[in-house]
C-alpha cells in the first residue's frame, strides 16, 4: 500500500521533483494501471485528485489509499455515497464536468493523467492545457476531435503533452534527439485485433463477446471494440498527425500480430528506428510520467534467449473500412474528425447494446460523414455541438437498419 500524505502536509513539500498527479479516469484500465505505477514509486508521486464516472466503490477505495485533496464523481446518483464515505478524511468531493475541469487545473498539480475514454475527456484536457500542466495523454479522442485547437492552446499556455498510447509512446521515444527535418514517415503498428484472419463474409455474424476477446491487450470495452474494427488505428493516425506535426500521407499502418514492435519512425537517410516491448500498458504509462528519465521497474521483459519471429503485413482495408474513413476525415479537416469520432462512439455503444451488427459500425460512420456539413474552423463550442448532432444523426440512421 502506498504511504499516505498527511492531511496537513503542504503540496510539494516532499520535494520539487515529486510528480503531483490528477488522475482523470482513475477507475478505468489506464487510470488503475497509473496507480500501479504510483505504488511502485511511492516517494516520487503525490496523488492530488482522482475522478470516476460510475465506479463509486473503487473511487472510494482509491481515495482512502492515496488521500487526494479531491475526487470527482460523474454519476450524480452515487455522489452522496462518495461524500459520506470520504467526509471523515476531509477529502473534497466534486461532481460532473465542472468538477473534472477543476481537478484537471488544480493548483499544485504538475501532471495530469488524461485517462477518460472518448469525447468526455476533451474539456478536462483543455482545462489542463490552459493551466499549463504536463498532460500524460491516454485520451486520443481529444486530439482527434480538437487537434488544431489543442495545438494552439499548448503554444499559448506553454503546456506539454506526452503520449501514453503504446504506439505514440513508441514514436515519441524513437524521435528523441532526432531533428524534425530528418523524419521521413511514421509507421503505426496494429495487432489486427481478433478478426485479422476471419473471413469477411462472416463479419455480419460477429458477436459482442467475440469482438471483446482481444488476443494481446487488456483494455477497456470501447477501445477493444475499436481495435476489432481497426478504428482505433484510424483514430491513432489522426492523433499522430497533431502530436508529431506530420501530414497524413506520411503516416502509415502495418499489422503486427505479436504486438512486440510498438511503432517505427523512418528517416531521410533510409534508416528506421522501432521501440519494442511486451504488450504491457504500464510501460508507456510509466515513461509518460517519468519522462525524460527512465526509472528501473520490475515489468516483464522480452526473452531474447530464444528464437523470435516477428510478422508484418499490410492491413486489409476492405475488411476494415474504418481505416479509410479515418484518413478521409483527416483529409477533410475542420470538424470532420469530430463527426467521425462521435459517430464511432455512438455506433460502438449501439453494438455493445446489441442494437446493430458489427458491420453496421463503419456503415453508420460513413453515413454521418456523408450527411453532415463540415465546419472549417470550429471552436470548442462548435465541436461540442457537432458531437451532439453526429450522435443524433447516428441514432436516426440506426432506426432504419433492419436487425
Amino acid at each position: 500500500m502506498c504511504p499516505k500524505r498527511a492531511r496537513n502536509q503542504e503540496p510539494g513539500s516532499r520535494g520539487a521533483d515529486v510528480k503531483r498527479l490528477s488522475v482523470l479516469g482513475s477507475t478505468g484500465s489506464i487510470g488503475a494501471q497509473t496507480l500501479d505505477i504510483v505504488r511502485l514509486f511511492p516517494d516520487r508521486f503525490d496523488v492530488r485528485a482522482l475522478t470516476a464516472g460510475t465506479n463509486a466503490d473503487l473511487l472510494i477505495a482509491q481515495a482512502r489509499e492515496f488521500l487526494p485533496e479531491c475526487v470527482v464523481m460523474g454519476d450524480a446518483g452515487r455522489l452522496k455515497q462518495v461524500k459520506q464515505a470520504l467526509e471523515p478524511l476531509g477529502i473534497r468531493v466534486l461532481a460532473g464536468r465542472e468538477g473534472l475541469c477543476e481537478a484537471a487545473a488544480l493548483d499544485g498539480v504538475n501532471t495530469v493523467v488524461a485517462a477518460l475514454v472518448g469525447f468526455a475527456g476533451l474539456e478536462s484536457v483543455i482545462a489542463a492545457v490552459r493551466a499549463g500542466k504536463k498532460v500524460a495523454l491516454a485520451n486520443k479522442e481529444t486530439l482527434v476531435v480538437a487537434g488544431q485547437l489543442v495545438t494552439h492552446l499548448l503554444k499559448a499556455h506553454k503546456g506539454t503533452v506526452v503520449p501514453v498510447d503504446s504506439e505514440h509512446s513508441a514514436i515519441f521515444q524513437c524521435l528523441a534527439g532526432e531533428p524534425a527535418n530528418s523524419v521521413e514517415s511514421l509507421i503505426l503498428t496494429a495487432s489486427g485485433g481478433p478478426f485479422r484472419t476471419r473471413p469477411a463474409e462472416t463479419f455480419r455474424d460477429i458477436t459482442k463477446e467475440e469482438a471483446l476477446a482481444h488476443p494481446n491487450w487488456s483494455m477497456g470495452t470501447k477501445i477493444t471494440i475499436d481495435s476489432a474494427t481497426m478504428m482505433n488505428k484510424g483514430l491513432e493516425v489522426v492523433e499522430a498527425r497533431w502530436l508529431f506535426d506530420i501530414p497524413a500521407n506520411r503516416i502509415s499502418i502495418l499489422v503486427h500480430p505479436q504486438s512486440v514492435v510498438h511503432s517505427f519512425v523512418a528517416f531521410a537517410d533510409g534508416s528506421a528506428k522501432a521501440q519494442l516491448g511486451l504488450p504491457d500498458m504500464r510501460v508507456p504509462i510509466q515513461y509518460a510520467l517519468s519522462y525524460p528519465e527512465r526509472w528501473p521497474a520490475p515489468h516483464e521483459r522480452l526473452d531474447w534467449s530464444g528464437t523470435m519471429h516477428l510478422h508484418f503485413e499490410p492491413p486489409d482495408r476492405v475488411k476494415f473500412p474504418c481505416l479509410d474513413l479515418a484518413y478521409q476525415a483527416l483529409e477533410a479537416g475542420g470538424a470532420a474528425p469530430a463527426i467521425l469520432n462521435a459517430a464511432n462512439e455512438q455506433a460502438v455503444d449501439l453494438f455493445l447494446e446489441e442494437k446493430i451488427r458489427f458491420t453496421d459500425i463503419p456503415d453508420t460512420i460513413d453515413h454521418a460523414l456523408g450527411s453532415m456539413p463540415v465546419q472549417e474552423h470550429p471552436k470548442l463550442e462548435d465541436l461540442i455541438a457537432c458531437d451532439a448532432e453526429a450522435r443524433r444523426v447516428v441514432q436516426e440512421h440506426v432506426r432504419a437498419i433492419p436487425i
